[in-house]
């Protein structure tokens, strides 16, 4: 799978997290922290290979402004 950097947490340095990217499928894919075990303790209805990550609010709008813009 293709991905495109969309938009990457201006402060982390270098290529690092958190980041998202828009896939060549159309989908998109976070990269982050993972969630601590209590705060995933509280996650519904997680399935056999999902798991989380979290970010900041910059990030996701960051990333939304540029998905708009290449559209």
């Amino acid at each position: 799978m293709e991905l495109d950097m969309l938009f990457k947490e201006p402060n982390s340095g270098g290529g690092g997290c958190p980041s998202i990217y828009l896939a060549e499928s159309g989908e998109f894919v976070i990269q982050g922290l993972t969630l601590d075990s209590a705060t995933r303790n509280n996650l519904r209805n997680v399935l056999p290979g999902e798991g989380a990550v979290r970010i900041s609010a910059e990030i996701l709008l960051g990333a939304v402004a540029a998905y708009r813009s290449r559209q």
